[in-house]
């Protein structure tokens, strides 16, 4: 009666002991938070994030009182208008950020729309164009070396630039039979954007490095065949937005497990839809915009952290162990008949 009695109990704390071990597991193998940033006063309750640094600021753009504007959002301030450049007409739109918090967009100007570099101390500065074409250029990306990369309406054909406090804006060296935006930069150079075939038809997500060159990522499954990268971290991951069997969706993409829509890695009870991912940063944060309650919005994607192994349950385990041998010397001595 005794080992009966005693092995079941002992089936029951097992059972228990390996069911948070499994929640554990569970937990590590689980995806993203989604936090929704909101927007500025005044406009129509819509927003898009676009660029989000290692201490999880985040720029983008917000309609607002005064049009469209760049905004500047972290956890402790919320959302910040960052204005435009003078004399154009009133909107802007902050496309990346660093880690000194120096800020990349396009805004109208007096001059036309001009790529701009934005700072705390600073304020909103006009980075100009390449020669020729219209006078018109967009900031999409910046690393910590305060290199930005963004399209200018070059002559023969709008291209990708690469610009610095030193020698200004350039033509980014790519491929030439490509119509190519280039939108974001790492820390190693590695750059991402969107390219055209030479039919200009199909438009592909592309990698590029100074020593692998144009790699194309393709897309997601039963689309129509198109994909933009629009960001990069340090470590080679990518996202962006890709046609699919259910519409446009945001991406990640890595060297191992190539594209996956990211929707497939938040709660599917949110009923929300994540369209476009625009940034992540060396923690695997992801910003983009999405749909919720008829809304787009700015959404915040933070990994879910691997829940640790419960203090207790080393100790459990191991009082299992104990009591097991317990179990097994009183079933040795009743089968003896000694008590």
């Amino acid at each position: 009666m005794f080992q009966k009695s005693f092995t079941r109990g002992l089936a029951r704390i097992t059972t228990a002991a390996l069911a948070m071990a499994c929640l554990s597991g569970a937990a590590q193998a689980a995806g993203y938070t989604l936090t929704w940033l909101g927007d500025l006063p005044g406009g129509s309750n819509s927003s898009s994030a676009n660029g989000i640094n290692d201490a999880g600021q985040v720029v983008g753009y917000s309609g607002a009182a005064t049009g469209t504007r760049a905004f500047l959002w972290d956890v402790v301030g919320g959302m910040q208008d960052l204005g435009d450049l003078p004399g154009g007409s009133d909107n802007s739109y902050a496309n990346g950020i660093n880690n000194a918090g120096q800020v990349v967009g396009y805004s109208g100007a007096a001059t036309g729309t001009r790529a701009f570099l934005w700072d705390v101390v600073g304020g909103m500065q006009d980075l100009g164009r390449l020669p020729g074409g219209f006078d018109y250029s967009e900031g999409f990306g910046i690393n910590d070396s305060g290199q930005v990369v963004g399209y200018s309406a070059a002559t023969p054909t709008g291209t990708g630039f690469i610009w610095d406090a030193t020698s200004g804006m350039q033509r980014l060296s790519l491929p030439l039979e490509y119509f190519v935006y280039t939108q974001n930069i790492n820390n190693v150079g590695q750059v991402v954007g969107e390219f055209y075939n030479e039919n200009g038809i199909i438009s592909h997500a592309f990698l590029w490095d100074a020593v692998g060159g144009m790699q194309d990522l393709g897309d997601l499954p039963g689309g129509s065949d198109s994909s933009r990268a629009y960001g990069i971290n340090d470590a080679g991951q990518v996202v962006g937005y890709s046609e699919a069997a259910t519409g446009g969706r945001a991406f990640l993409w890595d060297v191992v497990g190539g594209m996956q829509d990211l929707n497939d890695m938040i709660d599917p009870g949110l009923s929300a839809v994540l369209i476009s991912a625009t940034a992540i940063n060396a923690s695997g944060q992801i910003v983009g915009s999405g749909t919720i309650d008829g809304y787009t919005q700015a959404f915040l994607l933070t990994p879910i952290a691997d829940v640790p192994v419960p203090a207790a349950l080393p100790l459990m385990l191991g009082g299992i162990g104990v009591l097991a041998g317990v179990a097994r010397r009183r079933s040795k001595h009743v089968a003896q008949g000694v008590n």
